[in-house]
């Protein structure tokens, strides 16, 4: 049986690298910040992860140079499958191109149009794919918040399915832009004060900025060039409600499924599973809903925490920065917290402090627009 190990993990959150952004969120501290980056909107709570909005490339570069140096692995590398989605792409550089008074100018259409293939939404997985010289299969799921772990699902199917020894996924995001705020505004699903997953008086998510990539191995290949294991990819589960354009199904029966497709895939029981890394983007209704499965699924209460308390809410790639920080927690068997200033609701197993403690199996959830579930399990190599 072929095993998925992952060999190498690179971050980039409002809080910095993965080093920086595990070490922060084990102290209690978050990265969110009031910020005023477009002056026709008043200061907001946001992720940035620095003064003003970072560009896909500079973040996507970042990512897949930190994660080679982590894995020990320098391009050329030909036979490296990749998976990097996002839910947004470029769209923060068509929204300077379209604001621009004169881009109806045929000039200004030259100008821009040359670099066209390069404002493309699969941008991230063309920018790693050029980078480690691969000749193998590139992917760009998008998949609205369940991206992230779609990503990880596709590169994990790949290699069970042996068409690639090694596959790199991951998301990025740059969702930080003047559409996308006021899009959420008119939704009213953003928070005027600060995100607060599970919170009695929680009032919407925080964009935050960021992606996260994993190398997946097989079992095989990691131990054969002697590679740290941070732990093993064990199944997924993906479905979609089908049910409206934005909200997902309030009773939740579908994202029960997906959980349980995956712990079936994962040879697992409920009762195995130590902690939960939710969704818990501070919405009224995402947790309230959330909360409701937790509850129904896991009578045992395992501990459960969201870290968009921490990073905000980065949209695709919200899953694999959680799975990412999760493999951290495995390794180091310590709990991440759910950074909360204010009393949490819903009597639910949350860790509300970082500690030392025992954890073997883990989930990760992710659901998007549209009603689009997505779970992965881990486990401790």
């Amino acid at each position: 049986m072929v095993k998925v190990v992952v060999t190498g993990i690179s971050l980039i959150s409002c809080l910095g690298d993965i080093n920086l952004t595990w070490k922060e969120i084990i102290k209690g501290m978050s990265g969110i910040k009031f910020s005023q980056p477009f002056n026709y909107f008043p200061p907001l709570p946001l992720g940035l992860i620095n003064d003003q909005p970072s560009s896909m490339e500079n973040i996507t570069l970042k990512l897949i140079e930190n994660l080679c140096l982590d894995g020990n692995i320098f391009p050329p590398l030909n036979d490296t499958a990749v998976v990097i989605g996002s839910s947004r792409g470029c769209q923060s550089q068509w929204e300077v191109f379209l604001s621009t008074k004169t881009w109806q100018k045929s000039k200004e259409i030259q100008h821009f149009f040359p670099s066209w293939l390069e404002t493309l939404p699969c941008q991230p997985s063309i920018i790693t794919a050029k980078y480690l010289q691969t000749l193998s299969s590139v992917f760009s799921p998008a998949n609205a918040c369940a991206t992230g772990l779609v990503a990880i699902a596709q590169g994990y199917e790949l290699i069970k399915q042996k068409r690639s020894k090694r596959v790199i996924v991951g998301a990025v995001e740059t969702p930080i832009t003047p559409l996308t705020i006021a899009g959420f505004t008119q939704m009213k699903a953003l928070s005027l004060n600060g995100c607060y997953p599970f919170a009695i008086h929680r009032d919407g998510f925080v964009l935050g900025e960021g992606g996260a990539m994993l190398m997946l191995e097989t079992e095989e290949l990691a131990k054969s060039r002697g590679s740290k294991i941070y732990g093993e990819i064990l199944g997924w589960g993906m479905s979609c409600d089908a049910e409206g354009m934005t909200s997902p199904s309030v009773d939740g029966k579908t994202a029960i499924k997906t959980i349980q497709q995956c712990l079936k895939r994962s040879n697992l029981q409920t009762k195995d599973i130590d902690y939960i890394n939710a969704h818990g983007t501070g919405t009224i209704l995402n947790d309230q809903r959330e909360a409701k499965i937790i509850h129904e699924l896991f009578s045992h209460a395992p501990k459960v925490s969201s870290t968009k308390g921490a990073t905000g809410h980065t949209l695709g790639a919200s899953g694999v920065m959680a799975v990412a920080l999760s493999l951290m927690s495995l390794k180091k068997q310590v709990l991440l917290p759910n950074l909360n200033l204010l009393p949490l609701d819903f009597g639910l197993n949350f860790c509300q402090q970082s500690r030392q403690y025992q954890l073997s199996k883990m989930l990760c959830f992710s659901f998007g627009f549209g009603g689009q579930n997505a779970v992965i399990s881990i486990g401790k190599y």
